[in-house]
């Protein structure tokens, strides 16, 4: 038995496609289709039901994937070890970002980062917060940068920023207001993201007033800022944006921006990692780097913390 071997069979059990595993792990289907075979031969079992489509796990499977995890995590551990003695700062690091912080903080840090640390290989990609979670915990990220706080007994969170929640209100609806409260927002008349966005989690979190009824004649969620802003400039509602977006608007729309009351309802930024602590050389260097960028754009003190899970009965 071999740590390649186990790392193939973690790749089979990920994409459930050899092809697909033989690919991401940068060897010939039939190296890895042998090597898997090998070890299957060797324990007298079979890992993977072949005829199932997609290939799933056999029983003994999900056991034999749940104990590989380990090894590869303690085996992970040594060469970070050596690492961190060597004060070298580099390879691969696979970092995820939930999408409605991605557009505005990796432009701020990314530059600085990879100059920093041009030995590090920064890998980049978008999850939802509970799709990161499950990749943090299954050694297929080595960090995430999520709303939080998440309040997961395995899950590690680094503070970065906090960052207010901004009214998006057209004048057909500021109603001379000069600032918000949590009062002021109806949720029949917000745009909001589509479902699996802790960002809309925060604002229906942030909601005082929940009727019922609903008078509009459309449903719509998206998944992007600059959609929400364009149906709300067309008279068809408000929206909330994060304050960091708002920086970037053009000077038309920003004369639509309403900020909240202090205490401003915030999100926590956080960067979050496993327990195992792996890679946690570069998880400091990666902190330090943003803390380095944002504490210019994000000075706001007065803040009252949402939570990024749904926390009130009723709302879906």
């Amino acid at each position: 038995m071999t740590i390649t071997q186990l790392q193939y069979v973690l790749a089979v059990a990920e994409y459930k496609n050899f092809t697909l595993a033989a690919e991401k792990c940068f060897v010939t289907q039939p190296t890895l289709s042998m090597q898997i075979q090998k070890l299957e031969e060797e324990l007298d079992i079979k890992i993977f039901d072949r005829n199932s489509k997609p290939i799933k796990l056999t029983e003994v499977g999900e056991q034999i994937v749940h104990q590989a995890k380990n090894i590869i995590n303690e085996s992970d551990r040594i060469k970070d070890i050596v690492d961190q003695q060597k004060g070298f700062i580099g390879g691969n690091f696979k970092l995820g970002i939930i999408p409605t912080i991605t557009p505005t903080l990796l432009p701020m840090f990314l530059t600085n980062f990879i100059n920093k640390y041009p030995k590090v290989n920064l890998i980049i990609e978008e999850y939802n917060t509970e799709d990161m979670m499950a990749r943090l915990r299954n050694g297929l990220l080595d960090a995430g940068i999520a709303a939080t706080p998440l309040l997961e007994p395995d899950i590690k969170e680094y503070t970065l920023y906090y960052e207010p929640f901004v009214g998006y209100f057209p004048n057909s609806f500021r109603k001379n207001k000069e600032e918000l409260t949590p009062e002021d927002l109806e949720i029949n008349q917000i745009l909001l993201l589509k479902d699996g966005h802790c960002f809309k989690n925060g604002i229906l979190n942030i909601c005082k007033n929940f009727k019922t009824a609903n008078d509009k004649n459309f449903e719509f969620s998206s998944g992007s800022f600059e959609t929400l802003i364009k149906l709300s400039n067309e008279g068809l509602g408000v929206t909330l944006l994060p304050y960091l977006h708002t920086l970037d608007l053009n000077e038309k729309n920003k004369k639509n921006i309403l900020h909240f009351k202090d205490p401003k309802p915030s999100r926590e930024v956080s960067l979050i990692f496993a327990k195992s602590e792996l890679k946690l050389h570069i998880i400091e260097a990666l902190r330090a780097t943003i803390l380095g960028v944002v504490k210019g754009a994000i000075t706001f003190q007065d803040v009252e913390i949402i939570s990024p899970k749904i926390h009130k009965k009723g709302i879906v």
